[in-house]
């Protein structure tokens, strides 16, 4: 008896988790704004948001200007991006918060948020990108980040729409169709 009751504990258990997780989406996560502030993206619904881990020196580090220019385009229409500092690669992304943005403001003229430097991937990674990169939870767009400035495009329910790999500009035909559509799915 007490082994089916425990077995039967168990199971509902399991269930409870997978409903709960199955549920979960980008905006059930905090991050803290480059100047420490705890951001709720949550304060993103209603709004098709593209997060994007960061590097200052990167060869992709370029994509900064063609990410400021599409948040500008579209930013009126309901469109953020969110910038997310990662040293995970190669070391490209040491400076301090307050280095970050200094470079991201002076050199690239970046007006979009940006977030505090977290890890993307290994055992310190940020409990949003261990949601981002979950297979189960994200079939079609989970997998370990490969490198800087991996772009996921989000709907206005934080549920994901799709990810673009490093590089895939953010100004590239697919990109631009990819937020076009899901901001006029946000007019119906």
């Amino acid at each position: 008896m007490t082994k089916v009751l425990t077995q039967g504990l168990l199971c509902l258990l399991f269930c409870a988790a997978a409903v709960m997780a199955a549920d979960k989406n980008v905006f059930d996560f905090t991050l803290n704004s480059i100047d420490g502030s705890p951001t709720p993206l949550g304060s993103f619904k209603g709004k098709v948001v593209m997060l994007v881990n960061v590097a200052s020196r990167c060869g992709f580090t370029p994509q900064y200007s063609a990410l400021e220019a599409i948040y500008e385009k579209y930013k009126d229409r309901g469109f953020v991006i969110v910038g997310i500092p990662a040293n995970n690669f190669g070391a490209q992304e040491p400076g301090s918060n307050q280095e970050i943005k200094t470079f991201c403001t002076t050199k690239y003229k970046v007006s979009f948020p940006m977030m505090s430097k977290v890890s993307v991937k290994g055992d310190d990674i940020t409990p949003l990108y261990q949601f981002l990169t979950d297979k189960s939870a994200n079939p079609k767009t989970g997998g370990e980040i490969q490198w800087n400035f991996t772009k996921f495009l989000v709907g206005p329910d934080g549920r994901i729409i799709t990810r673009f790999e490093p590089d895939v500009t953010p100004d590239s035909p697919q990109v631009v169709a990819a937020i076009e559509k899901a901001l006029n799915d946000l007019k119906r």
